[in-house]
């Protein structure tokens, strides 16, 4: 029996042991809701009070209750913990790291690169390794495979590798992990193939993509949507104040439309962190393959605008 055979039945029969890196607002529901599914599940952070608080049922997170935690880590499949040479435990690794800009809007893969590091000095052959991080395309392939390559494991072969980019939405009532439909883009056919059948046993919906780098874009796309929207109503909002008009009134007829209109609302901020950094990542990748993404940037700038602008017209009202 081959390795991707091996692991696909362990998948299949819920003995693979999951690892998840990375206990925040994306690692902490991912490895909740594998352990409802029946994976025995280890969490992985470098903070330890997370663990502590975990292991204590106790949640850091808003929307995650203290109950859900408490009950998942007394049922005995769901640990958390700081020790990564625990890694080589894992048949399946979901590495849920942040991924900020630097001072110049560059990305900063500085948490990717380390724990990929990481996990290729525990890698053994058999395992599947996801990254979830919002990213460029190429990342998966570029940064995540070398590090297992030079361990001298063959991806496809011996080691499995694809890239499922998270979609948490905080506190939102109707779409939770589960919920939420799963873009999965394999390495190759038996990482697609393990990839999708991982999830599949703990989400709802999976959406098997051809490569890492489309399930890579598709996040990037998602986020600059809402950031290019965000901004076109922010540039209305300056604008239609300029002439005395109620843009609130403004959106609310538009919306009234039952085609091609998808309210957007203006404020000082966009909410979250997504929004703010992660086009950035697709205008810096795009600059090296000479393309200047002009209209991800042109957001940017309004949107980085609005807080000064918010500011500046509470000094009015309030003079």
């Amino acid at each position: 029996m081959s390795h991707s055979e091996e692991l696909l039945e362990r998948i299949r029969s819920r003995t693979a042991r999951v690892g998840v890196i990375g206990l925040g607002y994306v690692g902490l529901p991912l490895a909740l809701i594998f352990e409802e599914a029946g994976f025995p599940v280890i969490g992985f952070d470098v903070d330890p009070a997370k663990p502590e608080a975990l292991h204590r049922g106790e949640s850091y997170i808003r929307h995650i209750g203290a109950e859900k935690v408490a009950a998942a880590f007394a049922r005995g499949h769901l640990v958390a913990t700081t020790d990564f040479d625990r890694l080589g435990e894992c048949d399946a690794i979901l590495i849920c790291v942040p991924t900020p800009l630097g001072k110049h809007r560059e990305p900063d893969l500085s948490f990717i690169r380390s724990t990929a590091e990481e996990v290729a000095a525990q890698a053994r052959p058999g395992q599947l390794v996801v990254l979830e991080s919002t990213t460029y395309p190429g990342t998966t392939r570029e940064e995540v495979v070398p590090p297992l390559e030079a361990r001298g494991l063959r991806p496809g072969q011996e080691v499995f590798v694809a890239f499922s980019p998270e979609r948490e939405d905080p506190g939102n009532a109707s779409f939770h992990t589960r919920n939420i439909p799963k873009v999965v883009g394999g390495l190759d056919p038996a990482s697609q193939e393990l990839a999708t059948t991982l999830y599949g046993a703990a989400v709802e919906t999976v959406v098997p993509v051809s490569s890492p780098e489309v399930a890579e874009a598709a996040k990037l796309l998602e986020n600059i949507f809402r950031a290019v929207n965000i901004a076109l109503a922010n540039e209305m909002k300056l604008v239609l104040d300029r002439m005395g008009v109620n843009v609130w009134e403004v959106i609310e007829a538009a919306k009234t439309k039952p085609f091609g209109f998808m309210p957007f609302y203006p404020g000082p901020g966009l909410g979250g962190h997504c929004i703010p950094l992660d086009p950035f990542y697709l205008t810096w990748k795009a600059a090296e393959h000479g393309v200047w993404a002009r209209f991800i940037e042109l957001a940017g700038d309004v949107n980085t605008g609005m807080p000064a602008y918010v500011v500046d017209l509470s000094l009015i009202h309030i003079s």
